[in-house]
């Protein structure tokens, strides 16, 4: 079974490479750390509310609820 944090990293890996962002792009346009995104890609670190409005934000996604599809 996917835990939520694994479907948050999915999510958030399919989004960027639908953007044509790499790990570094994407963190340079949110203000983060690129080791910031590649911990919450591979499921390492769990991400606060406010960080999932900013890759929200750097992503154009119309809702930050776009990254938590498939979360129950």
């Amino acid at each position: 079974m996917t835990t939520s944090r694994e479907k948050f990293a999915e999510n958030l890996r399919e989004r960027r490479d639908l953007a044509g962002l790499s790990q570094e792009a994407l963190a340079d346009v949110c203000n983060l750390h690129r080791t910031e995104i590649s911990l919450l890609e591979r499921s390492k670190r769990s991400p606060r509310l406010e960080t999932i409005v900013i890759l929200a934000r750097g992503l154009g996604l119309k809702s930050s609820g776009d990254l938590l599809d498939g979360i129950n």
